[in-house]
């Protein structure tokens, strides 16, 4: 592969690494944040702060569900880029 290409696979797998390792902890947040406002519109109680104990609660516990397997990704990624870089100091 040219360097070009190499290069765009590299910026594709980085942003699909991103995405998969980001995902679950923005969509948790997202799911929490939307039914905690769908119930401070139903009983008109426009607290800023009772939005945020529930968002980090389920942060940890998405963390700490899927907190391996999105550490797993990374370091897979990052193997992968120091493979890269010893086959190109080979050549």
């Amino acid at each position: 592969m040219d360097d070009g290409a190499s290069l765009f696979a590299l910026m594709d797998s980085m942003l699909w690494t991103t995405a998969l390792v980001a995902a679950p902890i923005l969509l948790a947040a997202l799911a929490v944040g939307l039914m905690v406002g769908v119930v401070q519109a139903a009983t008109s109680v426009n607290e800023q702060t009772l939005t945020f104990v529930p968002k980090l609660a389920i942060v940890a516990v998405v963390l700490v569900v899927f907190g391996a397997s999105m550490f797993g990704l990374v370091v897979d990624f990052a193997l992968g880029i120091f493979e890269q870089i010893a086959n190109i100091s080979q050549q």
